[in-house]
């Protein structure tokens, strides 16, 4: 996916978790922020943002803030923070074979149970290599934390995410094929794991989903300011 009229930052201030403050050109922007979470180790005053420029003269913000650099020992590592974009790049990504068929149907938003699942999905020309089942269910979770070149999900508890894995080892005993895919929004993770320091629960949901036959899957992004597209599958560490 491609992000139209980019322009470069310096955050300042996050009032709530809808708005940042932000330098641009010398001038103060409040700019909305495309990812209600935390993100306390990411939007630390001075650091460099990026932010699409609407150019619409009726919003309240002009600028949607999209991805932030992070200082590390190794230097500056860019990671898009934008919550609406891995379901966008894991569709592209699934549509074009990504999940080693293409798939007859692929639909978002779909209702299993009580809960919402990101994508269902149909293959119904047989020979597929990633599940056995001609029908499934996929959750996508975005991932931003990072820590030492290690990837952790989530940033904070989510019983909203416990709740997708339990409805995803519902339809796996039902017969569906199910996973749930980590699209970590940052380049060279050595592996993914899930944040037990941070919500114990979910690990231990995500390790009964995988112990029932739900798949784990996590897909490193390369980022740009402008851009962000999945490249390739990492290691997850349960």
């Amino acid at each position: 996916m491609k992000y139209p009229n980019i322009r470069a930052g310096t955050f300042l201030a996050r009032p709530n978790r809808f708005v940042a403050q932000v330098e641009v050109e010398g001038n103060l922007q409040v700019c909305h922020v495309k990812n209600t979470g935390r993100c306390r180790e990411l939007l630390v005053p001075g650091c460099r943002v990026y932010l699409v420029d609407s150019h619409n003269p009726v919003r309240k913000t002009r600028f949607d803030l999209v991805a932030v650099e992070k200082e590390g020992p190794a230097g500056p590592l860019l990671i898009n923070m934008d919550s609406q974009a891995p379901n966008r790049v894991f569709g592209e990504w699934a549509a074009a074979g990504g999940l080693g068929f293409v798939p007859t149907l692929l639909r978002p938003e779909m209702t299993y149970g009580n809960s919402r699942i990101d994508y269902y999905w149909e293959f119904l020309n047989g020979g597929e290599k990633t599940f056995d089942s001609t029908r499934g269910f996929v959750e996508v979770k975005g991932v931003t934390l990072e820590e030492d070149r290690i990837a952790r999900f989530p940033d904070a508890p989510t019983l909203r995410g416990v709740k997708h894995l339990e409805a995803l080892v519902a339809a796996r005993q039902a017969g569906y094929g199910a996973a749930v895919c980590f699209v970590v929004q940052m380049e060279g993770m050595r592996w993914m794991e899930p944040n037990d320091a941070t919500h114990p629960a979910f690990g231990e949901a995500l390790r009964r989903a995988a112990r029932a036959g739900v798949e784990v899957i996590a897909l490193e992004c390369g980022v740009t300011p402008d851009t962000l597209r999945i490249l390739r599958p990492i290691p997850v560490k349960l």
